[in-house]
């Protein structure tokens, strides 16, 4: 089996899996962004993705991401959404905004600072969808918010009750736009818990998109829990393992 026949297997049974969890949570399919993420796989894996309707794709080590994105020709890079998806060090942030779309592990006021900095000192064209090509003066992100209950079960991301002042931040800034939340499921949960976390991450979600109506995204799921965050109510998935296969070592 060639590298494209097994993802083409892989990616069609996650979009089963994501289809049979959408009609038993009474939603559609259309409502639900796959984002595949693509940590440690070439370029070529991202290709075959392309070729096989795949439109989003996350990446979450910028030294990594920087130079695979760069790889891609433009018409494949034109035909996607690119999520930086990992956690995020504010020098980092220049490199970043070069490639990326989407921002979706934002977690501090000095982050946000820094990503409105880099996107203001942008000057070279960006590749739109449709291959037209003009200068971006905008990107997204969304919040991560830390659902542990415990030191033990933390993953990472803002606390609840710290979201909306770091939403009202995001919103204030000309060149950031606050698409939404994220959000990776607490460690050590069974299905009952990680549902009670997704739904917390449900509650913050409408409150934030109360005060930022544009902020319509809910980032959560991934491939041992995506049924449940559909259930919960995610638009977007992050799923890779299902798909790729496992990670092969870092280069």
């Amino acid at each position: 089996m060639t590298r494209r026949q097994q993802i083409e297997t892989n990616l069609t049974a996650v979009r089963e899996r994501i289809e049979t969890a959408c009609t038993a949570a009474g939603r559609s399919s259309d409502e639900v962004t796959l984002i595949v993420v693509t940590k440690f796989h070439p370029a070529s894996d991202i290709a075959h993705l392309v070729d096989l309707g795949v439109t989003d794709i996350g990446e979450n080590r910028d030294q990594e991401a920087g130079v695979k994105i760069a790889e891609l020709d433009p018409a494949t890079r034109a035909a996607l959404t690119v999520h930086f998806v990992g956690q995020l060090q504010t020098n980092k942030a220049k490199n970043v905004v070069a490639y990326a779309d989407c921002v979706q592990s934002v977690d501090r006021p000095k982050l946000v600072g820094a990503l409105d900095r880099a996107m203001a000192d942008r000057q070279n064209p960006y590749q739109k969808a449709g291959g037209t090509s003009e200068t971006r003066t905008k990107i997204g992100v969304l919040l991560q918010v830390d659902l542990g209950e415990g030191e033990d079960a933390r993953r990472g991301g803002i606390l609840p009750d710290q979201v909306p002042d770091l939403a009202d931040a995001v919103g204030e800034r000309e060149h950031l736009t606050l698409r939404g939340v994220m959000a990776v499921a607490p460690f050590g949960l069974d299905e009952a818990g990680t549902a009670a976390a997704f739904g917390r991450l449900a509650d913050l979600a409408e409150a934030v998109r109360e005060r930022h109506p544009e902020a319509t995204i809910r980032s959560a799921g991934m491939s041992g829990d995506l049924e449940i965050a559909i259930a919960s109510g995610a638009t977007h998935l992050r799923v890779g393992t299902a798909i790729l296969g496992s990670r092969p070592d870092p280069r």
